[in-house]
């Protein structure tokens, strides 16, 4: 089954020169990320936020949950937003509606985050993509964390 995966996922993430570009940069991202703020994670652990979250904590990433409606999730303290997080994330990690995301995006670009992903069902926002570089950070968008993660990291680990 696991070789069926990974055929999957290589024809589909490296179909197109663009996408085998962008795939081998996020894979060069995501050797280096140890902590993880992901806003809009739930307490629900039938969300795929949650899952999400779940699985990075089991493979060694510090997440800091983004939820002003929870004190705690996954077992870690939870912030109302992102300018109340007191050290720096390497990744903020979006699980909002798409026309929360530009609002979430200018949040994580002032807590100065090198690395803005936007998990699939976000949307698509390429209007924001200059801004971020701009400003010294990179945007990935319509990807989801935890595949990649499982897929260019994790299976090299083992």
């Amino acid at each position: 089954m696991k070789k069926t995966f990974n055929t999957w996922y290589d024809k589909k993430m490296y179909a197109t020169p663009e996408l085998a570009e962008e795939t081998n940069r996020v894979e060069q991202l995501l050797q280096n990320v140890k902590t993880v703020a992901i806003v809009g994670i739930s307490k629900n652990p039938q969300k795929d936020s949650h899952f999400v979250g779940r699985y990075l904590q089991k493979h060694g990433i510090r997440i800091v949950p983004v939820n002003p409606g929870a004190p705690e999730i996954l077992g870690e303290k939870t912030y109302a937003d992102l300018q109340s997080i007191p050290f720096p994330v390497d990744v903020v990690d979006i699980f909002r509606r798409p026309e929360d995301i530009p609002s979430t995006v200018q949040q994580a670009l002032a807590i100065k985050a090198p690395l803005i992903w936007l998990q699939l069902g976000t949307g698509t926002h390429d209007e924001l993509k200059q801004n971020v570089l701009e400003q010294g950070a990179e945007l990935i968008q319509n990807r989801c964390i935890k595949v990649d993660h499982q897929f260019l990291i994790r299976d090299k680990q083992q």
